[in-house]
């Protein structure tokens, strides 16, 4: 059986994602509800998506501290991590939140840098879930594995 990512059902954009990072799962969820028009889907970086999306992009590290873009545009995936990522993900969404992709315009490796200090710390300020969050019937429609 095919996961989302080899078949040719794969959403327009996924965002990868620490399935077991209390901040990145209330980040999902915070993005859910700021996404009414359905522009992104999920699937955590530990699941068959993110191992099946690894084998096209041996870009996507095997870390869990990176969130990982893959964006289909005009039959190409592309994939962005890091603040690339966030940056992109921000600028999806309606206003006041895309406004937050002007930090595009600072070098990549500063914006980099910041994320990968949180990335470092979030563990610490928000803890570890024992298991990814159970979406709701409405958000599982979103989520690809």
């Amino acid at each position: 059986m095919a996961t989302p990512a080899e078949g040719p059902g794969l959403p327009e954009r996924v965002l990868l994602f620490d399935g077991v990072c209390v901040f990145c799962d209330g980040a999902v969820r915070w993005l859910i509800a700021r996404d009414p028009t359905v522009r992104l889907h999920f699937a955590p970086l530990q699941g068959e998506t993110a191992a099946a999306l690894r084998l096209r992009h041996p870009q996507i590290p095997e870390d869990l501290d990176t969130a990982v873009l893959v964006e289909r545009i005009a039959g190409e995936e592309r994939v962005l991590l890091r603040s690339a990522a966030v940056l992109r993900v921000l600028a999806l969404l309606d206003s006041p939140w895309s406004r937050a992709a002007w930090l595009r315009v600072l070098p990549r490796f500063l914006t980099d840098v910041a994320y990968g200090l949180f990335a470092r710390v979030r563990y610490r300020l928000f803890g570890r879930s024992a298991q990814c969050h159970v979406p709701t019937a409405e958000e599982r429609l979103r989520f690809l594995d």
